[in-house]
């Protein structure tokens, strides 16, 4: 990790990051993209396809969607930082072969890998609000407790060793874009997803989480 420096240095760093072995297999690391003065940061679980071979994140069929939602409840992406949990894409290929790579959950070991590329990425942007798309980003950022289903849709505090609550943001969770282009119930996730974003927007305009 640098010791100093700001988003760029540690996207030079993150490049040659070798904390576990998803890099063997992946194209490049996708750092995060946005930028460093950004009120709002969202995070998913782990690049895709896409995005491993453009080396952005959020830049295939869930980034397409995540930016409609978004925008729909009121949040300008051009003006968000979007990261994940895990910079680098993890796959199996197809029983039998083939070229076609097929996502894969990340462990919890890998999750953990990233966690000090996420740590520095929350602190060198110092978002006001932060966003968990999805069970991975929601654990890396709040802890193995949490769960998409009792804890999305409301502002919680971001835990953190130091005493000073009020300057760490809130994380508002909810599903991640991918979920929603696998649901049965398309539309009702999507609306879903939508009304959670719009509670994040919300708390942007009343200057953060809760009691503001």
């Amino acid at each position: 990790m640098p010791s100093r420096g700001g988003l760029a240095a540690h996207r030079r760093a993150a490049a040659d990051c070798r904390g576990c072995p998803l890099h063997e297999d992946a194209t490049q690391t996708v750092f995060g993209a946005g930028p460093e003065s950004a009120r709002i940061l969202l995070v998913g679980e782990q690049p895709g396809d896409q995005e491993d071979r453009q080396g952005e994140p959020f830049v295939g069929p869930a980034g397409r969607l995540l930016r409609r939602a978004a925008e729909e409840a009121g949040i300008d992406m051009d003006e968000a930082y979007v990261t994940n949990a895990v910079k680098h894409f993890k796959f199996v290929r197809p029983p039998g072969g083939g070229k076609r790579r097929i996502h894969k959950a990340p462990e919890l070991r890998e999750v953990a890998a990233c966690h000090p590329w996420l740590r520095a990425e929350l602190r060198l942007v110092h978002p006001e609000i932060v966003v968990a798309l999805g069970a991975t980003a929601g654990k890396a950022l709040l802890g193995s407790s949490f769960r998409v289903t009792k804890d999305r849709g409301a502002p919680l505090p971001l835990p953190g060793d130091d005493e000073d609550q009020d300057g760490r943001p809130h994380v508002v969770a909810t599903l991640h874009p991918s979920a929603v282009l696998r649901a049965d119930d398309r539309a009702g996730a999507y609306a879903g997803l939508v009304a959670d974003l719009r509670v994040a927007a919300e708390a942007l305009a009343g200057g953060g989480g809760e009691g503001s």
